[in-house]
């Protein structure tokens, strides 16, 4: 039963690097999009200046991001429902952006939590 051999387990593995790759795509797409949108904020995103506003600049300016994101396709669905909005393609690429900005930051915080509670667990 511990084996890799086991019935679907070799089926289990390829679905998940589909979604995984599925993923990577909708991550990459994303960060495009954002890119097309706010060139002039695309080119002061880089990773390594986000550290020297400090820590907390940075996150509130990720979760304000993240906000803004759901903002945008709360509108887009309130619009699609209303009928201001005909096409559906981009109200659902506007939901999975959201849905994905959403899971990157919960991914965020378990990981703060991770580091926070490893860091409560040694000894001074």
């Amino acid at each position: 039963m511990s084996g890799p051999g086991g019935i679907g387990g070799a089926g289990g593995a390829g679905g998940l690097q589909q979604i995984m790759a599925l993923r990577q795509q909708i991550i990459d797409r994303s960060q495009l999009l954002q890119q097309v949108r706010t060139p002039a904020a695309g080119a002061a995103e880089p990773a390594p200046e986000a550290p020297a506003n400090g820590f907390t600049s940075a996150l509130k300016s990720a979760l304000d991001n993240v906000n803004a994101v759901q903002e945008n396709a709360a509108k887009l669905s309130e619009g699609y429902d209303k009928g201001e909005v005909t096409d559906i393609a981009k109200v659902m690429l506007a939901r999975q952006e959201a849905g994905v900005a959403f899971e990157a930051t919960l991914q965020v915080r378990n990981k703060l939590l991770t580091a926070y509670q490893d860091i409560m667990r040694m000894g001074v």
